[in-house]
């Protein structure tokens, strides 16, 4: 792969039924590209929370993923309320979820630490009343 391939998706924020459709059309895509298996994991675990993050909390967004020889950069965007505290965002556990997303079994608190956990590199900019955008990305080892 010479030039790099962008997807892009709209994730749409009414129900969780359809949260987690661009990752499985993401995992698709790397699959017909010989992506590893690992590397396609990671990539579809990453992104799922952030669906699922932008369902429960932004009433969707947009998601957008590069790929390139050496690496596969997720970035998800959304318009919500956006987070006030990043660094307590980010501890396992912590959520804001409401009740009815609890008892879905959604909304445990560990979204962003999972998204982190399965990226080589996470970024997560927010601003209170504007949004929110998560950029990662997961390295593709040589050979593979």
């Amino acid at each position: 792969m010479s030039e790099a391939i962008t997807f892009r998706f709209d994730v749409d924020g009414t129900d969780f039924t359809s949260a987690g459709q661009a990752s499985v059309q993401v995992k698709k895509n790397l699959r017909q590209l010989g992506i590893s298996p690992e590397v396609i994991r990671r990539v579809s675990i990453a992104m799922y929370e952030g669906e699922i993050n932008m369902v429960i909390h932004a009433g969707g967004g947009e998601a957008e993923v590069t790929v390139t020889e050496s690496s596969i950069k997720i970035v998800l965007a959304d318009h919500g309320p956006g987070i006030a505290d990043v660094a307590l965002a980010m501890q396992e556990g912590y959520s804001t979820a409401p009740a009815n997303v609890r008892s879905l079994g959604f909304g445990a608190g560990m979204g962003l630490p999972n998204m982190k956990r399965y990226t080589d590199e996470m970024k997560v900019e927010s601003e209170v009343g504007k949004g929110t955008t998560v950029t990662m990305i997961v390295n593709i080892p040589r050979g593979t």
